[in-house]
């Protein structure tokens, strides 16, 4: 089994090739997908007039702060919008994608962060309130088992549920992590707009665990997530962690093959 980590914003600069890619792996291997999008939602919520706030953390991560109604637009948005319309695209190519969230199945749970430590205008640390932002922490794969044994292509939105049965906004790069470690699928490919990890203004194409652990704290932010995600998705029994570009002819084909991408393995 492969799972695939496709961007919300991704789908709209997938190279031509891509959905006829999927179609033609999907009769040999079974496949999930797990999405993002928080662009989108940015969007719609601004649309809305509901204004985002982004927080950046002590070590410089930056992310949205979700509140109350910033997650009611969430949920709308991932598991709404921009999960019926890639269930749409593969429909359209004759793959059975059946669209699901997170929290389907309870397929998702997480532990809701209390309170956040926060960097704030004045370059000063502060705590304020978690709101409904959660760290992924267990993963019931039955669903998904169930799903793909019935010939289904599974779409996962990251949406996961806490345990007071709130709906958290989850990290959608670990989300896939969590999701292909649950299932233990043989590869987790995130496909996202770069051919994978610059290190040293070159191409990284294989690392160990080990390796990929230490160099975290090199990598940029937003890849070094991707990153962080491949770690975590192969100390769950993954074997194979692929970064790949989505913008190239057959991007899911090249990635299997290890064709100009980042492979992280185990050893």
């Amino acid at each position: 089994m492969i799972v695939i980590k496709i961007g919300g914003s991704v789908v709209d600069g997938l190279h031509p090739t891509t959905l006829a890619d999927i179609k033609a792996i999907s009769g040999k291997e079974k496949l999930v997908f797990v999405h993002g999008g928080g662009k989108e939602v940015t969007s719609t919520a601004t649309k809305l007039g509901k204004e985002q706030r982004f927080i950046v953390s002590p070590g410089g991560v930056r992310s949205r702060y979700t509140d109350k109604e910033t997650a009611d637009i969430y949920t709308m948005v991932m598991s709404g919008k921009i999960n019926k319309v890639i269930v749409g695209m593969l429909l359209r190519q004759g793959i059975r994608a059946v669209g699901v969230a997170g929290i389907d199945g309870g397929i998702l749970k997480a532990e809701r962060k209390k309170k956040l430590l926060i960097i704030n205008e004045k370059g000063r640390k502060m705590m304020i309130d978690g709101g409904y932002t959660g760290k992924i922490n267990a993963v019931d794969p039955s669903l998904v088992h169930n799903l793909v044994s019935n010939g289904y292509v599974p779409v996962v939105s990251p949406i996961a549920l806490s345990e007071e049965y709130d709906f958290l906004n989850v990290d959608g790069d670990r989300a896939a992590a969590y999701v292909a470690g649950g299932v233990k699928a043989d590869k987790v490919i995130f496909i996202t707009n770069v051919n994978g990890l610059m290190l040293n203004e070159k191409l990284v194409t294989s690392m160990t665990l080990d390796q990929a652990k230490a160099a975290l704290p090199k990598i940029g932010f937003g890849m070094e997530k991707k990153v962080l995600a491949c770690t975590e998705a192969l100390e769950m029994g993954v074997k194979e962690a692929i970064i790949a570009s989505g913008q190239i002819d057959n991007p899911i084909s090249s990635a299997i093959a290890h064709s100009n991408c980042t492979v992280i393995t185990p050893k």
